[in-house]
């Protein structure tokens, strides 16, 4: 394996691709996915095996960005999942920014002020439920 490019991140995901592809055929047992199976593994091999570092490494580049546009509006679920006890996520309905207000001991009505467009807001907090916004003239905003 000297000189040779080796294992990355996109080999891993085309090595999860091949293994799905291959179940797939198994149990479908049609010509075009055997294909697909073959020339998935080839193209494993030849990522592997290569010595042209330069271009397998900006492949992987491509991916990784690709992979970061896909993934990036879950990242934020992932974070309000972790801080559901502590915080509460709301957006501002006029300029559309996130709000991370810290959850209160007390239930009840909550004042925000937006950082980006400075509007205030009213947030009813009632403790690991549904929280709701309210406008200043106090109808509720879904």
């Amino acid at each position: 394996m000297i000189g040779r490019y080796g294992t990355d991140e996109l080999y891993t995901f085309l090595l999860y691709l091949y293994v799905i592809l291959l179940c797939a055929d198994i149990l479908i047992h049609h010509w075009l996915l055997s294909i697909l199976v073959v020339l998935e593994f080839t193209l494993l091999f030849y990522r592997v095996f290569s010595k042209n570092k330069k271009r397998r490494r900006r492949e992987n580049e491509i991916y990784l960005k690709i992979r970061e546009k896909l993934l990036s509006p879950f990242s934020s679920w992932k974070r309000q999942w972790k801080d559901r006890d502590t915080l509460i996520y709301k957006k501002c309905h006029h300029c559309k920014t996130t709000l991370r207000i810290p959850l209160p001991i007390k239930r009840g009505i909550k004042h925000v002020t937006c950082p980006k467009c400075k509007r205030r807001l009213t947030v009813l907090c009632l403790r690991k439920v549904k929280v709701e916004i309210f406008s200043k003239d106090g109808k509720r905003k879904k």
